[in-house]
């Protein structure tokens, strides 16, 4: 599987929800630049991460992932 696959939709949730980056490392209590490259998907959020993001945005664990990203690279 590619790195520079987008796996994650973090991005665009972030945006829907009128969210920024920074306020999203603030909750988590992680580096600005780690939500950073979450964002960019040069680097995916563990499964813990992924499931208190989705607490915080109030939205479905599944409304941050790119399934079909997943099914395209087997």
């Amino acid at each position: 599987m590619a790195a520079n696959k987008d796996l994650n939709r973090l991005k665009v949730v972030l945006v829907e929800k009128k969210k920024s980056s920074l306020w999203l490392s603030r909750q988590l209590g992680c580096a600005p630049t780690t939500v950073s490259k979450w964002c960019t998907n040069s680097s995916q959020p563990p499964l813990e991460m992924l499931m208190k993001t989705a607490k915080l945005l109030d939205v479905d664990l599944n409304d941050l992932v790119r399934f079909e990203e997943l099914e395209n690279s087997n």
